[in-house]
């Protein structure tokens, strides 16, 4: 994988770059959609590609592993040829699966039991076992197995569970660095940037990766219950830190604001359920604010889903309709609202890196906050 650094912002940290990895480019900054279970909910790939314009997707390495199963995965030729997406993919390593999995979990220093929440079977997660389970998948970007703890967490427990998120990162390098893809293609492995709420375990984390040499590296643990200043206070420390010729990638992260203030910080990469979760609840992402679709304001709204068109189905459908289909939940409607927020989500990373490389990003930035924190 290769990172070049494109543009930078004279007023803020914000970049520009692009990523060149062996299934194609990905300009930054950029907004991965989440392909959890190997699909973007309601989404076909074709629409990925032609609508959104996605460049990237993700998978879900617990959810991979538990279904359809590694040797289903394996016998397809990974996860590309599984699910007909042939550009670049990130999985997760199951961390933060495994860590949402406080009541049915054990986690010791050889690595997470837990029991599946599909059957109850038990199985364990160790740092090496999660790399091999990559390779089989076969993503582009691959992620180290790490802790991560909730938000709110006391010291101590932060501390010693960043000391093992250490010794497991070690345990990931050496059996990424001892084992070849299985496909014909590179992989490249991120660690993540742990610590919760701390600077000083921020900065030790950052730090210890730093010297790491990976070819991009992740920023974790935050969006998990912490007020969002501590989360950007948190990004601003680490990306002091971490070489600024790799890729940053917060994970989990997040409303279409954190995207910019993420941005404007230093960061390159970002993935979130929101724009499909909340669009299968009826709510809409727009450069003017957020509708929710379900209100009585829109049954009778017959103009355009949208006007600014991010994608076909803005001015193909109206607001009466989009409403109608919601209310009576039609799969239809939950189609057209996941659409509709990806495409949206990548034209906002777009436009940012568009402004980055001309100049204005943080003027434009901060009429663009305002704007999309209103409720329409």
């Amino acid at each position: 994988m290769k990172f070049e650094l494109q543009s930078k912002d004279t007023k803020s940290n914000a970049r520009a770059g692009r990523i060149t990895t062996d299934h194609g480019e990905i300009e930054t900054p950029i907004f991965m959609p989440v392909g959890t279970q190997g699909s973007v909910k309601a989404v076909h790939m074709t629409e990925l590609k032609e609508e959104v314009k996605a460049q990237i997707i993700l998978g879900n390495t617990y959810h991979l592993y538990l279904r359809p199963g590694l040797d289903i995965l394996e016998r397809a030729g990974g996860l590309h040829k599984f699910n007909s997406w042939d550009k670049p993919i990130l999985t997760d390593s199951g961390g933060f699966q495994v860590f949402s999995l406080a009541e049915i979990r054990k986690i010791r220093e050889e690595g997470a039991e837990f029991r599946s929440h599909i059957n109850g079977s038990k199985h364990l997660f160790t740092p090496e076992k999660v790399m091999d389970i990559q390779r089989t998948i076969g993503a582009d970007i691959i992620m180290a197995f790490d802790e991560c703890c909730p938000g709110d967490a006391e010291y101590d427990y932060a501390e010693k569970s960043l000391a093992l998120t250490e010794r497991w990162l070690d345990r990931c390098l050496d059996r990424f660095n001892s084992t070849e893809p299985q496909y014909g293609y590179q992989q490249s492995l991120f660690p993540i940037v742990q610590g919760c709420v701390y600077p000083d375990l921020r900065k030790r984390a950052a730090e210890y990766i730093a010297g790491k040499g990976a070819d991009g590296n992740a920023i974790g643990g935050l969006a998990v219950g912490e007020p969002v200043e501590k989360m950007y206070e948190m990004i601003e420390l680490v990306n002091e830190i971490l070489p600024s010729d790799k890729p940053r990638y917060l994970m989990g992260v997040g409303t279409p604001v954190n995207l910019l203030e993420a941005i404007e910080r230093g960061v390159d990469m970002f993935d979130c359920i929101m724009p499909t979760r909340n669009g299968r609840n009826g709510q809409l992402f727009t450069r003017f604010g957020t509708m929710n679709m379900r209100n009585k304001k829109w049954a009778d709204d017959f103009s355009p889903i949208d006007p600014d068109a991010y994608c076909s189905v803005d001015t193909l459908y109206s607001k009466a309709y989009l409403h109608h289909l919601i209310k009576v939940e039609e799969i239809l409607g939950l189609q057209i609202a996941s659409i509709h927020n990806l495409a949206f989500y990548l034209w906002l990373v777009k436009e940012a890196r568009k402004h980055i490389i001309e100049g204005d990003f943080t003027s434009w930035k901060s009429g663009m906050v305002k704007q999309l924190s209103n409720r329409l």
